[in-house]
């Protein structure tokens, strides 16, 4: 039993090291000054990758878990690595994907900010844009010839 709950929490690490690997080259594009989006949406088709293998990985986990007796949760998740002599293991994963969730938040946080400065940049151009009238003689009117600078 401990051989194979130590191959899959071994396996479980890895991913999740992976997951962590491809969410702080999110952080990073999304920090540049100007982002590149095909880089960008590669890493989120990676991501959901990853995190559909994750989630296979902790079902195969659970039902082990099951199989063997052990009650369904943390406390039979805990009772069985430390049984099966992985309970560093299986601590480790619990930490990794405490340090994944937090990147995750930061890294939505990240894109909400940046949808938002969008946002208040395309009001601007859309604010000049509706001030820019042209007369009858295709002339543009007189305008303050200002432009809001709040971006």
């Amino acid at each position: 039993m401990s051989t194979s709950l130590a191959k899959l929490l071994q396996e479980q690490q890895h991913r999740l090291d992976t997951l962590v690997d491809l969410l702080d080259a999110e952080r990073r594009l999304l920090a540049e000054a100007e982002i590149d989006g095909e880089a960008l949406a590669e890493i989120a088709q990676k991501k959901q990758a990853r995190l559909e293998q994750l989630e296979a990985a902790e079902t195969l986990r659970q039902r082990v878990q099951q199989r063997l007796s052990y009650p369904a949760g943390l406390a039979g998740a805990h009772d069985a690595a430390r049984d099966a002599d992985c309970l560093a293991a299986w601590e480790q994963i619990l930490e990794r994907t405490r340090e994944a969730e937090r990147m995750n938040g930061v890294n939505g946080q990240l894109i909400h900010m940046r949808m938002s400065q969008n946002k208040r940049l395309l009001d601007v151009i859309h604010d000049a844009a509706e001030k820019t009238l042209y007369g009858a003689t295709g002339q543009v009117g007189a305008q303050s010839g200002r432009l809001k600078t709040s971006v």
